[in-house]
């Protein structure tokens, strides 16, 4: 099972707004947020909240591909978010999460029995390529003590 498809099964939240994963890897993960006339805002775009979800998800994926072989001994957990509306979004649009830490420095930093913080940084993206959003979530990898 892909890591989209086991989100897709227990993240209820990727359901209802239908987000699609493109791409999931430990270097980038990209999710797309199909146009809905249902999660749109009051200038028929996607709504804030729908952005959010669809950059957090983002993040929340290429966490779990990066660190998918640590969940016998960390669980991850998302610790803060910012998100920055940069122009009007139209349209569907993409979310593209990179991280902002070398992988082996966080385990590391779990190996020293320490509970590491690391930033993901996402660019959400209208389909003509103009960055509408900008949103960094710091994460932890909470030992399971």
């Amino acid at each position: 099972m892909s890591i989209g498809e086991l989100l897709a099964a227990t993240v209820p939240m990727v359901r209802t707004l239908n987000l699609e994963y493109l791409e999931t890897s430990a270097e980038k993960a990209v999710l797309a947020l199909p146009d809905q006339s249902e999660y749109r805002n009051h200038v028929g775009g996607p709504h804030a909240g729908a952005m959010f979800t669809l950059g957090e998800s983002a993040s929340g994926a290429i966490v779990l591909a990066a660190f998918g072989d640590q969940l016998s001994r960390a669980v991850p957990l998302p610790v803060t978010a910012e998100i920055a509306f940069k122009k009007i979004a139209l349209g569907p649009v993409t979310a593209t999460a990179t991280l902002g830490r070398p992988v082996a420095e966080i385990v590391a930093e779990l190996d020293e029995g320490r509970r590491p913080e690391f930033p993901v940084a996402v660019a959400i993206q209208r389909e003509d390529g103009a960055v509408t959003g900008e949103m960094t979530v710091i994460w932890t990898l909470r030992p399971n003590d």
